[in-house]
């Protein structure tokens, strides 16, 4: 079996060693026993044997807590970026879409935070308040629609903006989608599904 086959088989396991971890994490087995033995890292113990096991989405989570890219594991995952300068709306928003398995997380709260963040996290879906306090979301819009490592990023416009010239300015932009605020969860999740796929 050569690498690339070897590596494929390793990111399909749905429970790994601690070796096979620890390949993933980029660390030593050590650590990753370390952090099991600690509880910072949770699994089981094979029945009658000292062989720890550490089931996937445990892995996953530990990962992201510690800052280790998920990139190789979470082909099934959509990356999300919250861009709202009211710490209310990203902290309802990501609780919302964080009780979805598929859906990992990051926030930014002015339009500079969202570029640099944009760059480190390649998000596939951003999720952009129209009013920010450094630059109006349709700005950001078009700087990332002009950017040809970000084609295929999409982005909804989330705002309290109903006046119809303003939407369409917003569209204009470059914007996938406008959802109003308020709203709920399945509205949402349906629209990032719907961008994903258009």
């Amino acid at each position: 079996m050569d690498d690339k086959e070897r590596t494929q088989r390793l990111l399909a396991k749905q429970v790994l060693t601690t070796g096979e971890a620890a390949e993933l994490c980029n660390v030593s087995q050590q650590t990753i026993i370390r952090c099991f033995d600690n509880g910072r890292l949770t699994g089981f113990r094979v029945p009658g044997s000292r062989f720890r096991r550490i089931p996937r989405a445990e892995l996953i989570r530990f990962m992201k807590a510690n800052g280790i890219p998920v990139e190789p594991l979470d082909g099934d995952v959509t990356r999300i970026l919250i861009v709202d300068d009211d710490p209310s709306i990203v902290r309802i928003i990501g609780e919302m879409l964080e009780r979805e398995d598929r859906f990992e997380v990051r926030t930014a709260s002015t339009g500079y935070d969202a570029g640099m963040l944009t760059r480190e996290f390649r998000p596939n879906v951003i999720l952009l308040d129209y009013m920010l306090p450094d630059v109006n979301g349709n700005v950001v819009c078009e700087r990332i629609k002009s950017d040809p490592d970000l084609h295929d990023t999409r982005v909804v416009i989330v705002s309290g903006v109903v006046r119809q010239e303003e939407i369409d300015a917003l569209m204009a932009s470059g914007a996938d989608a406008f959802i109003p605020k308020p709203f709920d969860v399945e509205t949402l999740v349906g629209c990032i599904d719907g961008v994903l796929t258009a």
